[in-house]
């Protein structure tokens, strides 16, 4: 039994450290179309100035 659960962490390991460093990831069409779809970024707009004072402060 200890060398079935040695065997089952070794190819975990593996298919792991395939996933993660051998294969590499494709683009799918759905995230081509998206990404051609981004033409402008999100505008930011800086709301900090609307924050009001903590309680008990003078401002």
């Amino acid at each position: 039994m200890p060398y079935l659960f040695g065997g089952l962490v070794l190819l975990n390991a593996l298919t792991l450290g395939y996933f993660l460093f051998v294969k590499q990831p494709t683009t799918t069409q759905s995230l081509q179309e998206a990404q051609a779809q981004i033409t402008q970024p999100l505008a930011f707009t800086n709301s900090a100035k609307y924050i009001p004072p903590p309680i008990g402060s003078k401002e």
